[in-house]
This record gives C-alpha cells, structure tokens and sequence, in this order.
C-alpha cells in the first residue's frame, strides 16, 4: 500500500479532486476515481484532474480530465483555472501564461491577481457532425421531443459536447429530470452537456448544467461558454456576458464565429490531502 497526495480545488463551485502526474506516473482507475468521488465515504468531487508530462516539448503540461462515474473527458473550463493554480502552486512553473495539452486541443491559461484565471477555450464548432450531433442540416434551433413534449435547442462543441435549452425560469426548471434524458438521447451518440440558460438581458444570463457523466454541477465552464457562444450566435448575446451559476461569477467573452472564446473565473485551494492506495 502507498500513499497518494492530492488537491481538493474548486472553480465556482465545480469542484476536482488535483493530482500530480508528473512526479509519479499514476494514473487511477475506473473503481478508485468511483469511490474517491462519493460526497459521504469518499472526497467528494465532480471531476478528477490528472497533471501529466505534455507529449511535445511545445507544450507545458498535459491535462486530463475523469468524470466521477469514472468516464474521460476532453475539456472542463473550471478544472483548467484550478489546473493553472496548481501547477504554481506547487512549483511546477513560474510562468503565468501555460499552455496545456488536453484530449480535444492545446489550451492557453492566464494567471491573473488574486484567485482569478482566464482560459482561451478554443474555437465553438456548431456543425452536428463537431458533437455528435445526429442532424440533416446545420441550425441555429434543433427540435426536441422530451416527454410528448416538442422543445428546442442549441448546439456546439467546445472541445466537448452542448446541447443549450433557454428557460424562463432556471431557478425552477426541472434540471435532473430534464437533463438525464437529453443527456443519453438517442440523437447525441457519446451523450450531451445540458445548459439551462435564463436570459436576464444581453450582458447577463442565469445558468444550470447537467454534466456528461457528472450530473448537475455548481458551475460549468465550458457549459458557460457554450450558452454565451450559442446565445451571440442566436442573436440573442453582447460580446461580454456575465455568466451567474449556482456557485458564483464566470465571466465569458466571444467576438464571433471563427474566434476564440474566453472564460474568466476563481480557482481556490480547499485543502491539502493524502489518502491510502
């Protein structure tokens, strides 16, 4: 038996369980990452975060991200601003600008004052095919039928897969119910983000995400970014939207169609910890 040090971080609310690959070459299990993530016998997380060694000497870490039911993941927004702190955190860089290898593409995070980090998340795909999305054609609305009910939504991929719904109310909206259906719809083949996005005004919406192998989380970085992205798109958004989620303040930026998207938000250390392997 060994011993295992590890971060307990959280971005928003959206909160990860930080390990150091690099020094040691672990990698944990399906079973392992189950059992650490259980909130009353376990630590307690949404995500598991893997600091490795990057593939090209171009690059200054690799990223990988567990969901806590075990899956991999290719992009989580919040994770990348705790991975950003840790790695200072723990003498791994003196830079405050690194760039990260993750499953989906090379990220660039910026370290600013205080607990904030902004993340140059990659370009928003809206193509079906970027998701997968089954779909004839590309649109802005895709229909839904959820319960003998017709709804719409908006699509992307920000490294990961969104489907966006915009509510009246999120604060009420039946999010379990709702996202555990549209999660493993037969039209999304490697299953669906869920956004909830209540539009206050053009600067500001309202949002709940029901993750991909998470369930519904405090915040969702790359689910913010996907209702902004979606929502400029549909003309519904400014540039710069403040993002409110159940665990605080994101701040996403997006110029438009073929641009970057960016993400600003907090990345706290909650504490140090150690557990048996």
């Amino acid at each position: 038996m060994s011993t295992l040090r590890f971060t307990k971080m959280h971005g928003a609310g959206n909160d990860f369980m930080v390990i150091n690959g690099i020094d040691s070459a672990f990698v944990p299990n399906k079973q392992q990452i189950i059992a650490w993530s259980n909130r009353n016998y376990g630590i307690g997380f949404d995500q598991l975060l893997l600091v490795e060694k990057p593939d090209s000497p171009k690059v200054d870490f690799k990223y990988r991200i567990f969901n806590n039911d075990g899956s991999e993941v290719n992009q989580c927004g919040n994770g990348a601003r705790c991975f950003a702190r840790f790695a200072l955190k723990h003498n791994l860089t003196t830079k405050k600008q690194i760039s990260v290898q993750t499953g989906a593409d090379i990220m660039v995070l910026q370290i600013l004052e205080g607990d904030k980090v902004k993340v140059n998340m990659g370009i928003p795909r809206f193509s079906p095919d970027s998701l997968p999305l089954i779909q004839d054609a590309q649109r802005t609305f895709y229909p839904i039928n959820i319960n003998n009910k017709e709804h719409e939504f908006m699509a992307l991929s920000i490294g990961n897969p969104h489907a966006v719904f915009v509510v009246d109310d999120a604060g009420k909206f039946p999010v379990a119910e709702i996202g555990a259906i549209v999660e493993s719809h037969k039209i999304f083949p490697r299953r669906v983000n869920v956004g909830f996005m209540q539009i206050i005004d053009k600067n500001e919406i309202k949002l709940r995400v029901y993750e991909r192998g998470a369930g519904e989380t405090l915040a969702c970085g790359s689910g913010a970014c996907a209702a902004v992205a979606c929502g400029i798109n549909a003309g519904l958004l400014t540039a710069k939207v403040k993002v409110m989620v159940a665990g605080g303040k994101l701040l996403v930026e997006w110029a438009g169609k073929g641009k970057h998207i960016f993400l600003t938000g907090p990345a706290v250390t909650v504490y140090e910890g150690k557990i048996e392997i």
